[in-house]
């Protein structure tokens, strides 16, 4: 193992609550739909695409229209996470500060521009993470947004860290090997290597 990548969503940190409150109040402001996004249901969808989030919050409207709605839905996400931001899980910011003496670490998520960064910079985290890579930027899945990022920063034998059959599906595409955060919001039933807590890395990639 050279190195270790990380998903965001239910591995470094929950914002489920401050996406949801901001997601609300972009739908409201943009759109006549009467829904309203409670953060447990949408923390299913953490992980997933944004053409597949969109798809499942609104098949009403057009695609267009429901890729135009999102978009507004993630402007409004990164503006109101700055002052509210996500919660860390526990022993997240030692582990990497350690994990970061003996590792190049990485990310790689599913989500918007800029969510990467304002996570990094609200947490403190910034100084830790050394590239970072998401469908904001690649328009491709996972696990070729992961094989780009290896690519990129020519990682011989890297290590991906997330909490989701999606995470684990993309490591198999990309060729690396998966670590289940079981604490997170997905289920990996086969999962071969597993943590319980975050800390757990610790000894893990010792």
């Amino acid at each position: 193992m050279d190195s270790i990548i990380f998903d965001v969503d239910g591995t470094i940190w929950d914002s489920s609550i401050s996406v949801a409150a901001s997601w609300n109040q972009a739908i409201r402001e943009n759109s006549d739909l009467d829904i309203t996004l409670d953060p447990v249901s949408l923390s299913r969808l953490f992980g997933k695409t944004m053409t597949e989030i969109a798809d499942a919050l609104f098949p009403s409207l057009t695609p267009a229209g429901r890729m135009g709605l999102l978009e507004a839905c993630f402007e409004a996400e990164n503006r109101y996470l700055e002052e509210h931001p996500g919660v860390l899980y526990e022993g997240v910011a030692k582990t990497i500060k350690e994990l970061a003496r003996r590792y190049p670490l990485y990310i790689v998520s599913n989500c918007q521009c800029g969510y990467i960064e304002v996570m990094l910079r609200v947490t403190g985290l910034e100084p830790y993470i050394k590239d970072h890579l998401c469908f904001g930027e690649t328009q491709v899945c996972k696990g070729e947004t992961i094989r780009m990022l290896v690519v990129r920063n020519e990682l011989k034998s890297p290590v991906y860290v997330g909490d989701t059959q999606g995470d684990a599906d993309s490591c198999r595409l990309a060729g690396v090997p998966f670590i289940f955060a079981e604490y997170g919001f997905g289920d990996v039933p086969d999962a071969k290597m597993r943590i319980r807590r975050f800390s757990d890395l610790e000894s893990i990639c010792a």
